[in-house]
């Protein structure tokens, strides 16, 4: 089997690895997913007692009597906003004892008793969506039918807490921005003893309806769905405290000027939200009181350019303490009750887990790195991990690390316990049948995080190689870090028999507020110039680099980039791979695009400046546009509207449509798809081109 097949089948070689860990609140059992092989794309639940250092399967989905094939709307947009690929046990919920769990499986409700082993199916066919336990695991909630309902754990006293009022409102679903652009995939929280629970109300009437279709298939009927697009309407989008009683109270603040929902948390400790303006320069932390609803400011965070939204807060210790994040200069503090308890130059990336009063966080003084730390107010800051690319979680004193290294193509899966020696969990994950040869270093003056992969068993004599430039190369990811997982693609390509350059340029994550905010404004100039930079600097300590056949490749900004590339530089790249561009600046949605463009009203020039549309008529040289046809986070009229500004230009370019693809690639095309991109740059960059990078 081919790299392309092998990586298809494997989801990337993520099938058969533990994912999605729970750890029980005295941290004596782990629960996790985990397919039974590396090409098997059914997850099971899985446990591992970790004083007996053992694992056992908890619950294979293959052998209930429901079907996963066909799910409802809203789980599909569920996992496609998430990402996810596989099939099975895709999400799951527990209390802290983890004495049963709820599973939507095939549109039903499944509950697992951890203890005994037996499944019940409580509610069957009705397009059940997010069921949740409540924290003494009497009852059951769960989203259908865009209502919120509950049901105890044995099947029985199903009760409707709220019912939409409306054809476009909603209970309990996080809306499209929210799940896309702000982190928040959850639209329901149970109070801490189960009696109440706190849901969003989403009124989508306001927000402009678009259509996605299956152009595949002229029987079947477009997908309608309600996209805010930059400067239109959002969702309304409020807050409700539904008693198991029947009793209702709405949340109050101000959300004429704060109307977007960023967070919610709800603990012992009170109910706490986090607001954010549409301008994105202000966010609010505030405190409820259930009882009436009433909320007030604990916290205010500004910025002139927009304030960050980082996953995991707001969150509290045992002790009360606001645990939040503050960007102070150049550097992401962790924040607890106001004060910053992380020292400048380690930039925090995302609150993992409270434990108690230690506080589990992720965070880099490197860039290519992700280190694994614990804050306490009594042990103060200690690093869990070193080199590589780590995540973790943390119950009860036990830890679960997830690491990645330069060393191994590999995830390790440690789980540590309070008291004792550290042990790991199985993985059943293929092993790629390619080891990556990178070359990590700083480009530079603005010192940018490069890699360069060359073909294996590559010799300076072997002769000069096309280059490809492979960036994503945007705000929402890094690319180049020290993990081996994070190069097989590249790896595979540069084998092709291409020079590989990967460039982190300004206004990617992981070096601090001010080098995110480097792109306020204008999202392709700089961006670019840092991809030139750092072809120029690769060339540098690898003259085997080909200058004069540049290619590049990218999805989703990365194909924005890739198509900008060759439209305004053309003296540096030769051709390009768009796949998934965001074209037009104004057909992205609110949260995502007004963060760095501002309004479109307030700022035309900006989305007209950003806008690949603006430059199509001076394309002169090769282009490829990808698109999945079902794709409802870029539309496919993104790559519609920019293929025939270019024929009305006259500028030949070719088009790949994917019929079946959403903003994902699915496992029958994802092979074959990147062998027809390598055929694509082959074609493109064979012939002698003499243009250089100017000043070379």
């Amino acid at each position: 089997m081919s790299f392309p097949q092998l990586r298809a089948r494997t989801r990337n070689f993520t099938l058969g690895l533990p994912q999605r860990f729970q750890i029980r609140g005295d941290g004596r059992q782990v629960l996790f997913t985990r397919t039974r092989a590396g090409d098997d794309p059914v997850a099971c639940l899985w446990a591992y007692d970790v004083a007996a250092r053992r694992e056992r399967l908890l619950l294979d989905p293959r052998e209930l009597a429901l079907d996963d094939s066909d799910l409802p709307a809203a789980e599909r947009r569920r996992r496609e906003r998430a990402r996810q690929l596989g099939g099975g046990i895709t999400e799951y919920s527990c209390g802290a004892d983890q004495s049963i769990v709820a599973v939507a499986l095939g549109g039903g409700l499944v509950v697992l008793d951890t203890a005994t082993g037996v499944t019940r199916t409580l509610v069957s066919a009705s397009g059940v969506v997010d069921p949740r336990p409540d924290p003494t695991a009497r009852l059951i909630g769960y989203v259908s039918g865009g209502g919120l309902h509950v049901v105890d754990v044995e099947g029985a006293d199903v009760r409707t807490l709220a019912v939409p009022e409306a054809t476009q409102v909603g209970y309990g679903l996080a809306e499209h921005v929210a799940a896309e652009s702000m982190h928040r995939r959850r639209g329901w929280w149970w109070a801490p003893d189960g009696q109440r629970l706190v849901a969003a109300r989403v009124d989508e009437s306001r927000v402009q309806e678009w259509h996605v279709a299956d152009l595949a298939d002229p029987t079947a009927a477009p997908l309608t769905m309600r996209y805010p697009a930059a400067g239109t309407a959002n969702a309304d989008v409020s807050l409700i405290v539904l008693g198991i009683d029947g009793s209702r109270v709405d949340v109050d603040w101000d959300r004429s000027e704060f109307e977007y929902l960023a967070a919610v948390s709800w603990d012992r400790n009170g109910l706490t939200i986090a607001v954010q303006n549409r301008a994105q320069t202000c966010v609010r932390v505030l405190r409820v009181d259930p009882d009436t609803g009433a909320s007030r400011v604990e916290h205010e965070q500004t910025d002139p350019a927009w304030v960050s939204l980082v996953p995991g807060v707001p969150a509290r210790t045992t002790d009360g303490a606001l645990v939040w994040t503050a960007d102070i200069e150049d550097t992401r503090h962790l924040l607890v009750d106001g004060e910053p308890v992380t020292p400048s130059g380690l930039q925090v990336h995302e609150v993992l887990d409270v434990d108690g009063n230690t506080v589990l966080f992720a965070g880099s003084t490197d860039p290519t790195e992700r280190q694994v730390w614990t804050w306490s107010a009594g042990a103060g800051l200690s690093q869990l991990t070193t080199a590589g690319v780590h995540s973790g979680h943390r119950a009860g004193g036990t830890t679960v690390l997830v690491s990645r290294s330069l060393d191994s193509p590999d995830a390790q899966i440690s789980v540590r316990p309070a008291d004792g020696s550290p042990a790991r969990l199985t993985s059943d994950a293929r092993t790629p049948p390619l080891t990556p040869r990178v070359d990590l270093f700083e480009a530079g003056s603005l010192r940018l995080r490069t890699a360069v992969l060359l073909p294996t068993g590559y010799r300076p004599d072997d002769g000069p190689l096309p280059v490809l430039m492979d960036p994503y190369g945007g705000p929402a990811a890094q690319r180049v870090l020290a993990a081996q997982s994070m190069f097989l693609t590249p790896q595979w390509f540069a084998d092709q028999g291409f020079a590989v350059v990967i460039v982190d340029g300004r206004g990617t994550p992981g070096r601090g507020p001010r080098w995110e905010r480097l792109v306020h404004g204008n999202r392709g100039t700089a961006p670019l110039d840092d991809q030139v930079d750092g072809l120029r600097e690769a060339a540098r300590r690898h003259p085997e680099l080909d200058l004069t056949r540049v290619g590049i490749r990218g999805w989703s900004y990365g194909g924005y980039l890739a198509a900008l590339a060759v439209l305004r530089r053309p003296d540096v790249f030769h051709a390009a791979i768009a796949g998934a561009a965001v074209v037009d600046q104004r057909l992205y949605d609110t949260h995502w695009q007004e963060r760095f463009l501002g309004h479109p009203d307030d700022n035309p020039e900006a989305y007209d400046r950003n806008s690949l549309m603006r430059y199509a008529p001076e394309l002169r040289r090769p282009l490829l546009l990808i698109h999945g046809l079902l794709d409802d986070n870029v539309h496919p009229a993104h790559m519609l509207r920019l293929s025939a500004k270019l024929l009305a230009a006259g500028r030949p370019h070719n088009v790949l449509p994917l019929p079946s693809g959403t903003h994902m690639v699915g496992e029958d095309v994802a092979a074959h798809l990147l062998e027809a991109q390598v055929q694509f740059l082959r074609t493109a960059l064979g012939g002698d081109a003499t243009a250089r990078i100017p000043g070379e």
